[in-house]
């Protein structure tokens, strides 16, 4: 028997009383999935999700009783979040599958914990583990493939995926995360097969589960097995040779930046792939962001072009500019380094100069004062931000303008 112990989520009060308040309606709760998973492979458990035979209306109203607070988020498939102690815990009836279209499924509420843990997608998530720690593994396999660092599908690989093509990219992203053989090859060969199904999906549901996937310590093992498999190119029909995508991995964790060094360095395509993923404005505007445009930024710059630099374009994409020419050039290391630190730490200076300065100086507003003013910035930016002379070359610019 196995049994989870030393586990402060477990005995927390909040989670003790959400199970009180199961069992006080005559019914029980079990947690599971991922949190049992992580608990006994010793990884931290951040969510903590319970089965349960009780119907969701039931749960509802026996977690209300226990004056507790619930939100229906999922009744159709059976999920209640149960607010505890200011913690939310999704709890969710027993089910099977009536009828799936690789996309979503139609339920049933059952009372079989077997038939609860047939359905799910593998082997280590099928996995309850009772208030006492007592791990019950219904495949008899999910201990042994959580400890082995084995990703394998619940009963037959391709039929898991017909339920629900996204599990293809959730094998490769378990794997990312947990796996430590060469890939299942019963799952591996499934994925090859179905990836085509991939197209069916919402383009929100891929880029989530894709990005997940890419925050992973190190997803370059799990990329590699979907490009060989084809399911890379279901879902990055963009990418290019990926030569900067093995040493971005060692560079940085940001999945969003991971993505950018398997996307080309031309900003229309990437404009493509941002909207063909769905993803939200700042991650499309960080990755054009990301490439080479009019403001110069290498490993090869001056302290004084990196402020300008900075000033110009961000913080971030500087960042994600110089991290990008770093997985490039790994000999560059502490010359990328150094400019991370310097924009990390520098503080961008406030323009000293407005409107009201050359109103002063007998300019109204008109495109000619904005013209000055954009003058005297760049020139500002371009010599280091000096805290002297910007009156004298005002007053230069203002004559200039005067005689044209």
């Amino acid at each position: 028997m196995m049994r989870l112990i030393n586990q402060a989520w477990m005995t927390a009060p909040a989670t003790m009383a959400v199970l009180d308040a199961l069992e006080g309606a005559g019914s029980q709760g079990r947690f599971v999935g991922g949190c049992v998973r992580d608990a006994l492979i010793g990884r931290p458990v951040s969510d903590v999700d319970i089965a349960t035979p009780m119907r969701p209306e039931a749960v509802m109203a026996a977690v209300e009783a226990a004056g507790l607070r619930a939100v229906p988020t999922g009744l159709a498939h059976g999920t209640v979040t149960v607010v505890s102690g200011g913690r939310p815990y999704e709890v969710t009836t027993l089910r099977r599958d009536v009828a799936t279209d690789g996309r979503r499924a139609t339920v049933a509420f059952t009372d079989s914990w077997d038939e609860d843990a047939a359905r799910r997608d593998f082997r280590l998530n099928a996995l309850y583990a009772d208030r006492a720690g007592v791990v019950v593994d219904p495949t008899g396999q999910g201990i042994a493939d959580a400890l082995a660092g084995r990703i394998v599908f619940v009963g037959d690989a391709e039929q898991r995926i017909r339920e629900d093509y996204l599990r293809i990219l959730r094998f490769f992203r378990f794997w990312a995360w947990f796996g430590r053989d060469e890939g299942d090859r019963a799952a591996l060969t499934a994925c090859a097969r179905l990836k085509d199904g991939i197209q069916q999906l919402s383009a929100e549901r891929v880029s989530a589960e894709l990005l997940k996937l890419l925050a992973a310590p190190d997803p370059s093992r799990a990329v590699h097995l979907m490009a060989d498999t084809g399911v890379l190119a279901e879902v990055l029909p963009w990418t290019d040779s990926g030569r900067m995508f093995l040493p971005m991995v060692g560079i940085s964790r940001d999945p969003l930046l991971r993505l950018s060094a398997l996307l080309p360095g031309d900003a229309e395509t990437v404009r493509a792939a941002t909207a063909a993923l769905r993803l939200s404005n700042a991650q499309k505007a960080r990755l054009v962001a990301a490439l080479p445009d009019e403001v110069t930024v290498d490993l090869d710059m001056t302290p004084a072009a990196a402020r300008a630099a900075l000033y110009q374009i961000g913080r971030q994409a500087f960042r994600d500019r110089i991290e990008r020419a770093w997985a490039m050039d790994l000999s560059q290391g502490e010359t990328a380094e150094a400019l991370i630190d310097l924009a990390d730490h520098w503080v961008r200076p406030e323009f000293p100069i407005g409107g009201a300065d050359l109103k002063a100086m007998g300019l109204g507003p008109s495109p000619r004062m904005g013209r000055v003013l954009a003058q005297l910035e760049a020139w500002w930016v371009a010599h280091d931000f000096p805290e002297t002379g910007l009156e004298e070359q005002l007053a230069a610019l203002v004559s200039e303008n005067d005689r044209a």
